[in-house]
């Protein structure tokens, strides 16, 4: 019988995350009307992941190597990957029904495509909903504008042509947790275009372990993927002429993350940073940054109380400081 290659390779990065990684494996194992393969990078595990995937070892390809970072994980999945379309799916994410075979439809109609995005539902460590995520209301089309604005990057919501990933060389190891920014805007600058699949895919699991509860270095790894974006020296002057404003917006997004974050006041450290790239006057820019701290919330589905941020003596001390520069 001739051997019949996967359509999809589903690679997935795991460390320490036995408690989790089943439900990942089961929910792609559920997917139906498509052709894949489970490649399973274990990057240096020390907790028992090795041994509840033992009764799946027929049905994956498990690889174990040092512990090197989850850039490195998906990187070495994507180089043994047989398949011509690649599904990342972090080991405490899942999939829901049809994300697959939707997906890689998609990707064989529309040969012009690289990656095919969708929506997807925040849950927490039990897996209970928090939130239903779609990006595509807020950000319609996925240009490098765009990417670089809003940044609405979740591995486990999208399907990459394998040779795009593997034309800019995959994840970049210095930007943990971020290098999956990183590496979208590498794409988008080459040219590689996206589509939205309006649907939610996929579950995404917030816990303490997760990477967006990691406030500090979330935080500087995307200001070191900017840095590293705009450090480029050939970029098009269309895209040079949208720094100002993606520094002032990346910035706000940072400083309302780590005050989500509990980190008040390295919070303000950056608001201080965004000062520098503000468009409009001292009072405008603080109300203008309160609304967007209010927006970001929003989206996030969490509260905010701006007079617990107005009132705080960090932001007291930093718009007083502001408002008399501006003088």
């Amino acid at each position: 019988m001739p051997i019949v290659e996967p359509t999809v390779s589903v690679i997935i990065p795991a460390y320490n995350c036995d408690r989790y990684i089943v439900q990942g494996v089961e929910s792609v194992l559920q997917q139906e009307d498509c052709r894949y393969e489970i490649v399973i990078i274990d990057d240096g595990s020390t907790d028992e992941t090795e041994k509840v995937l033992e009764p799946y070892r027929d049905r994956l390809r498990y690889v174990k190597q040092e512990n090197q970072g989850v850039a490195a994980a998906r990187n070495h999945g994507i180089a043994i990957a047989k398949a011509d379309f690649v599904a990342f799916l972090d080991a405490d994410d899942y999939f829901l029904p049809g994300k697959l075979a939707l997906q890689a439809e998609m990707l064989r109609k529309r040969p012009d495509l690289g990656i095919i995005h969708s929506g997807w539902q925040r849950v927490d460590h039990l897996g209970n909903k928090l939130l239903d995520v779609r990006p595509w209301e807020q950000v319609a089309e996925l240009n490098l504008a765009n990417w670089l604005r809003w940044k609405p990057v979740l591995p486990s919501a999208m399907m990459f042509r394998r040779e795009w990933l593997q034309y800019v060389g995959g994840f970049d190891p210095r930007f943990p947790p971020a290098e999956d920014t990183n590496l979208v805007l590498k794409l988008a600058l080459k040219g590689c275009k996206t589509a939205w699949l309006k649907q939610i895919t996929v579950c995404y699991r917030q816990h303490e372990s997760s990477a967006m509860h990691k406030g500090l270095p979330q935080a500087r790894s995307l200001m070191a993927v900017t840095n590293d974006f705009f450090g480029q020296p050939n970029l098009p002057a269309e895209v040079r002429l949208m720094e100002h404003s993606v520094r002032h917006g990346t910035l706000v997004w940072i400083a309302w993350y780590l005050h989500y974050t509990k980190h008040p006041a390295e919070s303000m450290e950056y608001l201080n940073q965004a000062w520098n790239y503000r468009h409009n006057s001292g009072m405008e820019t603080l109300v203008t940054w309160i609304e967007s701290f209010a927006d970001f919330a929003h989206n996030w589905g969490v509260e905010f109380d701006a007079n617990s941020l107005t009132s705080s003596p960090e932001w007291q001390e930093l718009s007083k400081s502001l408002l008399q520069l501006s003088r």
